[in-house]
């Protein structure tokens, strides 16, 4: 079936605009993006520490999995199918895309429902096996009840979110992501400290914030004068887009349900080795850590869309071009990370909380975490770049061997022979031989499409 529909100057520009000015409008809203939502992050973790205490902080790193579980849900959807619509805009086949917009919509829709039914059935059981114990379950329950109940809101929100993007409209959706941070920086505090709802305040936080964005974002894709938008007919799940979508999606939704359990027995061996206050160091660390792989993230998300479209325009010298300029980006970020993490580790624990035990947990693993951090941004950027160019396998394979075949054995391993320690020193390892990895995948993409 065929339709016409005129072309939006936003999909030209991917394919005829500089290259290096088409990532940074297409990158910088993301990274602001992806910066104020790691910020968000942060601030609501202070906020945690000093309004409810150390332990609820061990709590909130219990939920991590599911976090990152929901986060899988989420990708299998909205980036296989942010990474279709790209490739179809290239093609200029405007009506898959359009049905690819409706399609997202239910298919998040369905499995933020499920996941909702599940985590809300088995909650408790779910958290002792993350590594709650007696004191931090309390914390992690809480904080569960409500973000599972805003779930569906989550799944959809991100995944309109990741289309806005796709559809050449990033500076809209840096808007929204900036826009669900300040009204969370907002209320956490409120129901926080002034009313008193303890971790459940911060969680409601979100949610809220979420449900208001997605409004914005059903009223934008409703506006028929966007040559993408919600129509009557791209609500009906087509089994083409369904499964390219999946397809392409389950690089990322592997990595995320691949790390929930690796965070379960990261949390495993950190309780054994160092107690409660060890996941909390653990989570303090993450916040950090996460501020400067957002970022590159952000970079990633603005290369996707131009790498995706001048692939399918098949104009591969631009796709080498964004993605060398990307590499060369995130790599100057990440490398920042690891000189604040070495240089000035009790200055950042220090701001998350006042207890001095989980200050000290937290300066040793800083420091050793970002050991790998100069070269983790050529390995995310690469495997995204195969996602990107429609390659979910090698996206896949890359996802899955730095966390099962790096980074597990390493978890098994190093705690037995160094402690605690070894549970910090698996990490940098994993990273560093992934980034090998990558380095040779991507080599490898190179020989043959010269040849």
């Amino acid at each position: 079936m065929t339709e016409t529909i005129q072309q939006s100057p936003s999909h030209v520009a991917l394919g005829t605009e500089n290259v290096r000015r088409l990532l940074l409008q297409y990158a910088i809203p993301s990274v602001i993006a992806m910066t104020a939502s790691s910020l968000y992050n942060i601030t609501d973790s202070i906020f945690i520490g000093h309004g409810v205490g150390a332990l609820a902080i061990s709590g909130l790193a219990i939920t991590f999995p599911l976090m990152n579980l929901s986060a899988a849900f989420g990708s299998l959807v909205g980036v296989g199918a942010a990474t279709l619509m790209s490739l179809r805009l290239g093609q200029k086949d405007y009506y898959t895309a359009n049905n690819i917009l409706g399609n997202v919509f239910v298919l998040n829709l369905i499995l933020g429902v499920i996941y909702t039914a599940a985590v809300l059935l088995f909650l408790d059981p779910i958290l002792y096996f993350f590594g709650a114990s007696e004191e931090t379950l309390p914390y992690a329950h809480d904080f569960m009840i409500v973000i599972s109940l805003g779930n569906v809101v989550t799944h959809i929100y991100l995944g309109l979110n990741a289309l806005l993007r796709a559809t050449g409209n990033p500076r809209k959706a840096m808007y929204a992501t900036i826009s669900t941070v300040v009204i969370n920086i907002i209320l956490a505090p409120l129901f926080i400290f002034v009313f008193g709802w303890g971790i459940r305040g911060a969680a409601l936080a979100t949610v809220l914030a979420q449900i208001i964005l997605l409004i914005w974002q059903i009223r934008f894709f409703s506006d028929k004068s966007n040559p993408i938008h919600l129509r009557k007919g791209s609500f009906r799940l087509k089994r083409k887009i369904v499964t390219d979508s999946l397809s392409i999606g389950l690089a990322p939704f592997l990595m995320h349900s691949v790390a929930s359990v690796i965070v379960v027995i990261i949390n495993t061996s950190l309780i054994r080795y160092g107690g409660d206050l060890a996941v909390g160091a653990y989570g303090v660390i993450n916040r950090m850590a996460f501020l400067f792989v957002m970022v590159v993230f952000g970079l990633t998300q603005g290369m996707q869309p131009i790498a995706g479209y001048n692939y399918g325009a098949r104009q591969y010298d631009r796709v080498n071009s964004v993605l060398r300029l990307t590499i060369i980006l995130a790599t100057v970020i990440v490398t920042a990370g690891f000189l604040i993490g070495e240089l000035f580790p009790r200055a950042v624990a220090s701001v998350f909380t006042s207890d001095q035990e989980l200050i000290e947990l937290t300066v040793t693993g800083l420091r050793i975490i970002v050991l790998s951090f100069p070269i983790v941004g050529f390995q995310m950027v690469t495997s995204n770049f195969f996602q990107s160019i429609g390659m979910p396998k090698k996206a896949i394979f890359m996802s899955l061997s730095r966390q099962v075949f790096m980074l597990l054995p390493c978890l098994l391993i190093f705690p037995s022979i160094f402690g605690l320690k070894g549970v910090w020193y698996s990490m940098p390892v994993a990273d560093t031989l992934a980034s090998i990895v990558a380095a040779f995948l991507l080599a490898d993409h190179y020989r043959k499409t010269i040849s």
